[in-house]
């Protein structure tokens, strides 16, 4: 997207934060990303920095809704073939959350994009096959719609691609110019 930005981990303990509504859920995971790392940055770092240049945050979440049921990262083979294979069935929409915090002066810009994959139906020897691989454990949902075994399995998808994949680019984008509109009003 064509800034510069350093990687940081927020290490917070997801489980801890629950609500039935999936938008308030990653849009309150994001926020609670957003104060972890904000705590563990130096003081000069929260202050915007000698640059002057403002400084912002980017946080979010997602998960997946299939059916209804929210759905997190698959944590046993069972969980995982189970999310898998219904996925034939129903769509699974991605539901991600954006978070951008001006470091300085804490104010915050969040929003949600929301975007549906439709299946085919995923071969049972597939879906063993991505759970011997182990990937699915690290998606929400076990979604991967770009993996080559399950790519052949996607009919059609109603969002953009990076949305489905966990951060979409035309909201954070949005949200990055409001926060640095609402910077530069403010000096």
């Amino acid at each position: 997207m064509g800034y510069a930005f350093e990687v940081m981990r927020a290490d917070i303990d997801e489980g801890d934060i629950r609500h039935p509504d999936p938008e308030a859920l990653v849009t309150a995971l994001g926020h609670a990303k957003a104060d972890a790392i904000l705590r563990r940055l130096p003081r000069n770092d929260a202050d915007g920095g000698s640059s002057g240049e403002p400084q912002l945050l980017i946080t979010g979440d997602q998960v997946v809704v299939h059916r209804g049921e929210i759905l997190e990262k698959p944590t046993t083979a069972a969980d995982a073939r189970r999310i898998l294979y219904s996925y034939g069935s129903a769509p699974a929409i991605t539901v991600g959350s954006v978070v951008v915090t001006d470091v300085r002066s804490g104010e915050r810009f969040a929003g949600v994009d929301r975007a549906e994959v439709y299946f085919r139906a995923i071969p049972p020897e597939v879906i063993d096959r991505l759970i011997e691989q182990g990937e699915v454990y690290g998606s929400a949902g076990g979604l991967m719609v770009e993996h080559p075994l399950v790519s052949p399995f996607v009919d059609h998808m109603v969002g953009a691609l990076d949305s489905v994949m966990g951060l979409s680019k035309q909201l954070t984008r949005l949200l990055i110019e409001r926060a640095l509109e609402r910077a530069e009003r403010a000096n």
